[in-house]
């Protein structure tokens, strides 16, 4: 049987789609008595098992495992062609634990693309392309390991470990830089190591752990932005904006809220969290848990009831020297 549907990473396109269909029809031959089978979408990867009559929709949604070319898990015969004392890995062999918990949170992200529903209705809920193509890159670099038959990390899960170290002990970027160097010198031959904090920043980003750099005025009066953006002097207090060479006085770094806010929901397991003052909390009186037990949240949702109906809208609180704002999205 042709499998070179399995790479194809159209999954709304006729190849994989007939490739699907005939997997479901060979998959029929080796059901158990209740019509159920193992699964091996990407997020499943043979470790649960289904229905047969869902098992196209996660096949359509999540994708096929790359590596489960021989289908053993159904029904399918040893390869008599595989040397003796090697293996066949059905799943990728680095993801553990910690990895499944990141693919979660990437396939709940990309699994937005699609309702289950017909494959023609898919179309209209599909991702636009940079994007998707942005969650391929990343679900592959999540399925790579670090090296070959490396059985610890991934190439994704590396790269996050490593710069919450260079975080956590404030390494300097040239002293991360010469470190990157030195592990991919050390590692196997063909590792997945990225050699430059740039490649290491950009893989992140597309994470969702990017920021934007903001120049502030020297006095902190304002900041070069918006309408202000492209200033050389602000004009309140006519001090320039660089100190020379277009090296700004001070710099902020400003984490954007939509993006991490959008991350916080398209994973099923923070999404809970994020809900859970509305669904889950318990009310005790005299007891403040969590701010929903103060008297201002209270009062804000005894103000705007549509937004307090929702367990999925955001009360934030933005805090300063001289104040306490609260701000709702």
């Amino acid at each position: 049987m042709d499998q070179s549907w399995i790479s194809n990473l159209d999954r709304l396109s006729a190849e994989y789609e007939d490739g699907v269909g005939e997997f479901v029809t060979f998959v029929r031959g080796s059901l158990d008595v209740q019509g159920l089978t193992k699964c091996p979408c990407n997020r499943c990867m043979n470790r649960e098992v289904h229905h047969i009559d869902f098992l196209r929709y996660y096949l359509l949604i999540y994708g096929f495992l790359k590596d489960y070319i021989h289908w053993t898990e159904h029904g399918e015969q040893s390869n008599p062609q595989v040397p003796l004392g090697s293996s066949i890995q059905n799943t990728p062999p680095c993801m553990n634990e910690q990895d499944d918990e990141m693919a979660d949170s990437l396939r709940d992200a990309a699994g937005h693309a699609y309702n289950i529903r017909s494959s023609s209705d898919l179309l209209s809920d599909m991702h636009p392309p940079a994007e998707q193509a942005q969650y391929d890159k990343l679900f592959e670099e999540l399925h790579n390991p670090l090296y070959d038959d490396c059985m610890k990390f991934s190439a994704l899960t590396f790269i996050v470990k490593l710069m919450n170290v260079k975080v956590l002990y404030k390494w300097s970027d040239q002293s991360f830089v010469a470190l990157l160097k030195l592990l991919h010198e050390a590692l196997p031959v063909g590792n997945r190591c990225p050699r430059s904090y740039y490649e290491t920043r950009k893989l992140l980003c597309d994470v969702g752990l990017g920021y934007e750099h903001i120049d502030v005025c020297k006095h902190d009066c304002t900041l070069f932005y918006n309408e202000h953006k492209d200033g050389d002097v602000w004009p309140i207090c006519g001090v320039s904006r660089y100190v020379c060479k277009k090296i700004p006085h001070k710099r902020l770094r400003y984490f954007l809220i939509t993006p991490r806010l959008k991350g916080l929901y398209s994973s099923k397991h923070t999404a809970r969290a994020m809900r859970w003052h509305k669904e889950q909390r318990l009310e005790e009186d005299g007891k403040l848990r969590h701010p929903a037990d103060g008297e201002a949240w209270k009062k804000f949702d005894s103000l705007y009831p549509e937004f307090a109906g929702d367990s999925r809208s955001v009360h934030m609180g933005l805090a300063s020297m001289d104040s306490i704002l609260s701000v709702t999205c």
